[in-house]
């Protein structure tokens, strides 16, 4: 099969990187933009900006319809039963912090939250500071040798104490899909509410919100090669109405003197303040984009492209891939050689790769490892850019062992 991408002329930056001498191998980090994205952004601000919900003028009822516009488009990517599901955050972390200061007033303490040793800081560090604030045990699932959640000590930690489950779909630094079917339904047999970080999982294929059945799911538009700036925080109305508002400002109210105050509902209560609005209206022009792709060919060649990058790493003396990798990014370690060296090195020759903890440190720790470096790939990625990046890596790992 090929490895050349029918896409890669779709977006500007990759090519204008390359016209630099750089190879872009960090999409997990961020992705790079398609054109049609780039346009809209630019369309928004040229065309007259102005703000959602608040005004009857033309400019701002075009705006909102545009706004809500990308709600609808989300809902349909994820299949949500209605929009209003859909909140839209100034980041997944905020995403995160929002569940967690707004179900705090649901726990009691010596309540459980549940969640994995492969986190993200950001779905650990709100979990970690709600435990802290509400004297509640938080509890960490292991890691089988293949790098997934071991399910046999899920069904013995997740018991009766538990209210909450926060678990990734898809890890940042070992590329498993986790079993979530298995890990949701242990949760809901206790009545727990269950979180899904779809941060990685949601740029890889197509996740059906209501097959898969959790409470809340949370993705990131700047990964969905999408804009910064932009989260989506998806809910089931009964796991929705259980939020506190957290924020407060500007259109999440419905009245308010000087010393009371009633609130909107979720998603407008939600989205206190002036959102992200030429953000979120890109976000709808990434998701139009995508949704025009074939997806089959989009898999096949992220399939094809992985596996490739996956062997080439194998085959390298001394060098030892974590995990189990199956999608879109491998993590690796060269024995007796620090992974700042190698990044180092890699930098040096126009490979973009990204070396550390990768918001993972716990992870890394319970591997022993201080850190490790990570190549992940988008769908504008060729076996031109493997090339380059093996090349490289031959040329560090000659200097280095």
């Amino acid at each position: 099969m090929s490895l050349l991408s029918p896409w890669r002329t779709d977006f500007p930056g990759i090519l204008a990187l390359e016209a630099q001498g750089q190879t872009y191998l960090d999409s997990a980090a961020t992705a790079q933009k398609p054109q049609a994205m780039l346009d809209a952004l630019l369309g928004y601000y040229t065309g007259g900006a102005a703000n959602v919900h608040r005004a009857q003028h033309l400019p701002g009822e075009r705006a909102t319809h545009a706004f809500e516009a990308t709600r609808e488009k989300a809902a349909r990517w994820l299949n949500a039963d209605n929009a209003q599901q859909l909140i839209f955050t100034r980041s997944a972390t905020e995403a995160f912090n929002l569940l967690a200061y707004g179900l705090e007033q649901t726990f009691q303490a010596g309540d459980e939250i549940v969640i994995s040793a492969l986190e993200h800081h950001a779905n650990l560090l709100p979990w970690q500071q709600l435990a802290r604030r509400r004297q509640l045990k938080l509890r960490v699932l292991p890691l089988n040798n293949d790098g997934l959640i071991d399910l046999a000590h899920a069904a013995q930690l997740i018991g009766p104490r538990t209210r909450l489950l926060a678990v990734s779909q898809l890890s940042n630094v070992l590329g498993g899909w986790q079993p979530l079917e298995p890990l949701l339904a242990l949760a809901q047999a206790q009545g727990a509410l269950t979180v899904v970080d779809g941060t990685q999982g949601a740029v890889h294929g197509r996740h059906d919100m209501q097959a898969l059945g959790c409470d809340f799911y949370i993705c990131s538009s700047h990964k969905l090669y999408g804009p910064d700036g932009v989260g989506l925080l998806y809910g089931r109305p009964q796991a929705l109405e259980q939020l506190a508002h957290w924020q407060f400002g500007g259109e999440m109210l419905l009245y308010t003197d000087y010393t009371h105050a009633t609130f909107r509902t979720a998603p407008l209560g939600f989205e206190a303040g002036t959102p992200p609005i030429a953000s979120v209206i890109a976000l709808g022009a990434s998701l139009d984009y995508l949704n025009s792709l074939d997806p089959s060919a989009v898999s096949s060649h992220e399939a094809a492209l992985h596996t490739a990058l996956v062997l080439g790493l194998q085959q390298r003396r001394g060098l030892r891939v974590l995990g189990t990798p199956e999608v879109a990014l491998a993590s690796f370690v060269v024995e007796a050689v620090h992974p700042a060296d190698i990044a180092h090195l890699l930098t040096e020759q126009g490979i973009a790769v990204r070396a550390g903890h990768h918001c993972a440190m716990p992870l890394l720790q319970g591997l022993g490892l201080s850190g490790a470096i990570r190549v992940s790939l988008g769908l504008y990625n060729d076996a031109s850019d493997l090339q380059r990046f093996f090349n490289a890596l031959d040329q560090a790992l000659e200097l280095l062992q």
